[in-house]
């Protein structure tokens, strides 16, 4: 069988908060099959078990923020993403704050983190969600549908009226290496005006050119400028993977996304759930596994 897999060895990392400016502390330590991936989030001398799941999503405003028992954890997606690509099913997350640091913006830092962690297979079989009926949401402009696939496949267009964004699309068949180099360096984005707004308002004061791609009227203010072309969509990819990943099973399916963001992913998550007639769940034997290598399957379709 496809086993699920843990960290290796327990890893720490901190950094700045993107909206409370304050330096954050986060531990991931090895966790049992059948775990999860769990938040532990400590205020003072209490501490609050959230784990990675829909059902504890409580905001998607500008960021995915999970919530239980009065505490929560905001900007968990890039974190998660990460996870996922390395096809970590359990994971123990300890933090002291109440959000996932920023770090530059991207997953990257969380992908050497879990590269130093190293990957560690247990002995309970994994399962996967895989798609067996299109299902599709609308929320005026923004669409995301998930179609069935034998991969995990994203499909992603953006539009904004700005001469650096414009129009972009990417289409990308996830693997663990392919994430690592092409999807996990892509930062957030933001706009100035934005940034300045949300600023006046108390939130984003760790918001800086060190974690964000700002742009103004004319281009991107940041003066290393892009990493890709088209960072932005491929950031949004990120995103997907991190807010796809709640629905606790790993996708066999295509996503076509459309204007997307936090919001409609997590609508999406939540309709699949609730149409359990459109998905099945199934676990791959190890044969299967070779054959799909052969077959030129990406690993993170079968082990994410």
């Amino acid at each position: 069988m496809i086993f699920q897999c843990t960290l290796a060895r327990p890893v720490s990392i901190s950094g700045i908060g993107l909206h409370t400016g304050r330096r954050i502390n986060m531990a991931l330590r090895p966790a049992a099959a059948g775990t999860g991936i769990v938040f532990h989030r400590t205020e003072g001398e209490r501490t609050v078990s959230i784990e990675a799941i829909s059902a504890n999503v409580v905001d998607t405003r500008m960021a995915t923020v999970l919530g239980k028992g009065g505490l929560s954890v905001s900007t968990v997606e890039h974190l998660l993403a990460a996870v996922s690509a390395f096809g970590i099913d359990n994971v123990h997350i300890d933090i002291d704050g109440p959000e996932v640091p920023i770090m530059d913006g991207s997953a990257l830092p969380f992908v050497e983190l879990l590269q130093r962690a190293g990957v560690r297979r247990l002995s309970r079989s994994r399962k996967f969600l895989a798609i067996r009926k299109p299902v599709t949401v609308v929320d005026g402009e923004k669409r995301v549908s998930l179609i069935p696939s034998r991969f995990f496949r994203i499909t992603y267009d953006i539009a904004f009226d700005h001469p650096s964004i414009s129009l972009q699309h990417r289409s990308i068949k996830c693997s663990t290496e392919l994430f690592r180099r092409d999807i996990a360096p892509a930062r957030t984005f933001g706009f100035l005006r934005d940034v300045e707004y949300l600023k006046s308002r108390g939130l984003a004061q760790g918001g800086s050119l060190e974690n964000a791609v700002i742009l103004d009227d004319q281009g991107v203010v940041n003066p290393e400028g892009l990493r890709f072309q088209d960072e932005f969509v491929r950031h949004k990819i990120l995103d997907s993977v991190g807010d796809l990943s709640l629905i606790g099973y790993p996708i066999l399916g295509h996503v076509k996304a459309f204007k997307a963001g936090h919001d409609i992913n997590h609508q999406v998550v939540e309709k699949i759930l609730s149409s359990p007639e459109c998905w099945k769940l199934v676990e791959f034997a190890d044969e299967d596994l070779r054959e799909a290598l052969k077959a030129g399957t990406p690993a993170l379709a079968l082990s994410a």
